[in-house]
């Protein structure tokens, strides 16, 4: 439902085009008030509005008989442009303010999703009992140049090589043949202590690596 100003304003609007239609032309009298406000269905306050309007605009004269007179074409004209702009900025500022409040709500979901995720990920990394876990392999390791069936880790360790990362490469499920090399990151799975054990094999002195 339209508010009152904008009713009584569109009713303006709609004259003022009947007039550069040449429906009204310039000194015809236009209906009384109430034969008016009976065409548009809308009260005689609404159509008094209207015609003050479009009266203070110059478009129109209301003499004190109340009598409606045509007076130019041009200000018709320009009232409606006028009301154009006037529309095409109020809408731009409607939808301006409709897409931030889109973006707020957005923003909103995208903050919501994302704690989430974060709270997701700390509760799986707690309920998970094989952590990942890497350690990596250093120039005087013994285990350097060695496969990882030489070396027996899950039988020396508890520890399960799930991958190797060498620079930018993964090995995914390295198999037994994988031979490790200085500064590969061996990437392991095992109990709360195996990564103790596993440090603690890997600084073993090359002579007795048992």
């Amino acid at each position: 439902m339209l508010k009152s100003s904008s009713l009584y304003r569109s009713i303006a609007l709609d004259i003022a085009q009947r007039i550069i239609n040449g429906d009204f032309a310039k000194g015809a009298k236009l209906s009384g008030r109430t034969l008016l406000a009976s065409q548009y269905n809308v009260s005689p306050e609404t159509i008094r509005k209207a015609i003050g309007l479009l009266n203070t605009e110059g478009v129109v004269s209301v003499s004190q008989g109340k009598e409606i007179t045509v007076v130019s074409v041009e200000k018709a004209y320009a009232f409606i442009e006028h009301y154009k702009s006037s529309e095409s900025v109020y809408s731009l500022r409607q939808e301006i303010e409709l897409l931030l409040k889109q973006k707020q709500e957005l923003d909103a979901r995208f903050e919501a999703m994302l704690t989430d995720i974060i709270n997701y990920s700390d509760r799986l990394r707690n309920l998970t009992p094989y952590n990942p876990i890497e350690i990596e392999v250093e120039t005087t390791a013994h285990v350097v140049g060695k496969t990882i069936s030489e070396l027996q880790m899950w039988q020396r360790t508890g520890a399960t090589v799930v991958a190797i990362r060498r620079g930018t490469e993964v090995m995914i499920s390295p198999g037994p043949l994988a031979r490790l090399a200085i500064g590969d990151r061996i990437v392991l799975v095992g109990d709360s202590e195996v990564l103790q054990r596993m440090e603690k094999y890997l600084k073993m002195p090359k002579e007795t690596p048992e």
